[in-house]
This record gives C-alpha cells, sequence and structure tokens, in this order.
C-alpha cells in the first residue's frame, strides 16, 4: 500500500503541474483579446501589492480590446503604471473613467517567436514531470531495498510510473499543440 501513496503523491504534483501549465498557457498573447493578459499584473494600490483583478473589473468588449474598471477611480494612475510596467506589448489608453487596452494583431515573425517560447515552456514543464517520475522510481526502489516489496512488484510499478509519466507528457504536448495552432491561427 506504500507504493500506492508514493503513486498518488506523484500524480497530484503532476495533475498541478499541468494546471500551472494551463495557467501559463492562458496569459499569452494570441492576438485576441484575453482578460487573463492583464488580470494577473501586479499593481501597488493602497500599500500593499494586489493583481489587477483584485482592484478592478476586468471585461472584453470585442476581440480587440480589453477593458478596465478600477473600483476606485483614484487606482487608475497606478493601474496605468503597472500595465506599462508589465511590458506586455500593449499600449493602455485612460480616459479617465476606464482604461482601454487595443490588442494590436501579430506579425508572422512575432507569431513563431511566441511559439518557439511556448515550446521551451512546454520542456520546462516536461522536466518537472520527469523530475517526479525519479523521485517515484527512487521511491520505489527504496521500498525494494528495504524488502518491503518484491523485485517483481518493483518492476511492475516502474511501467506503471513510466505509463504514467507518459500520459502527463502527452497531455503537455496537446495543450502545446492547441496554442500554438491557436496562436499562428490569423
Amino acid at each position: 500500500m506504500q507504493v500506492q501513496s508514493f503513486f498518488s503523491a506523484s500524480q497530484e504534483v503532476m495533475k498541478k503541474t499541468i494546471d500551472r501549465l494551463k495557467s501559463e498557457l492562458s496569459s499569452i498573447r494570441t492576438g485576441r483579446a484575453s482578460s487573463s493578459v492583464v488580470e494577473n499584473i501586479k499593481v501597488e494600490s493602497y500599500g500593499p501589492v494586489m493583481t489587477i483583478n483584485q482592484i478592478a473589473g476586468v471585461s472584453v468588449p470585442d476581440a480587440k480590446t480589453i477593458e478596465i474598471r478600477p473600483w476606485d477611480i483614484s487606482q487608475l494612475g497606478a493601474i496605468e503604471k503597472a500595465i506599462l510596467k508589465a511590458d506586455i506589448g500593449m499600449s493602455p489608453i485612460n480616459d479617465g473613467k476606464i482604461i482601454r487596452i487595443n490588442v494590436p494583431s501579430l506579425t508572422q515573425d512575432r507569431r513563431k517567436e511566441i511559439a518557439k517560447s511556448i515550446n521551451r515552456l512546454a520542456e520546462d514543464f516536461r522536466v518537472v514531470v520527469r523530475n517526479e517520475r525519479r523521485a517515484l522510481l527512487e521511491n520505489i526502489k527504496k521500498l525494494e531495498k528495504d524488502k518491503v516489496i518484491t523485485e517483481d512488484d518493483r518492476k511492475k510499478s516502474e511501467y506503471e510510473a513510466q505509463k504514467i509519466t507518459d500520459n502527463f507528457v502527452q497531455l503537455i504536448d496537446e495543450l502545446i499543440a492547441s496554442k500554438e495552432k491557436e496562436i499562428m491561427q490569423i
């Protein structure tokens, strides 16, 4: 039963890795307006640092515009500065009540650049999953060494660990392929 607890813990870490990847991918600009591009930008507000979605409503009225409506108008300047500082490749337009961000179309070169950075990101997440597999295999070998499981059980568990890892790596590949397709669409 100890082996099963190691598997459960490893799968939980791998699931969290996939969730983090999904979160990272959602914040990557694709040429269409998405609130996730600006929601997590840090703004110094009343002293503490908060994210934009904590001090303002973020909406997407059309495919090329993001609107940020602060709950307190006095925060407009701080939000505008934070967006400029975040260097998201878009300029905020402050009209005194709301901030609008016009999302420019991506050039083909920029699309290719983003696709390359997504592939680098994917490799980082694959490494995390493989490192978790390595830790799981070390725990399994330790159980065999301590005579808790047999050699056959170890081999079966190693095979199962590889299968789980392959499934998570495949899921990463599918997420990346989907995002690349989204980015390369004109």
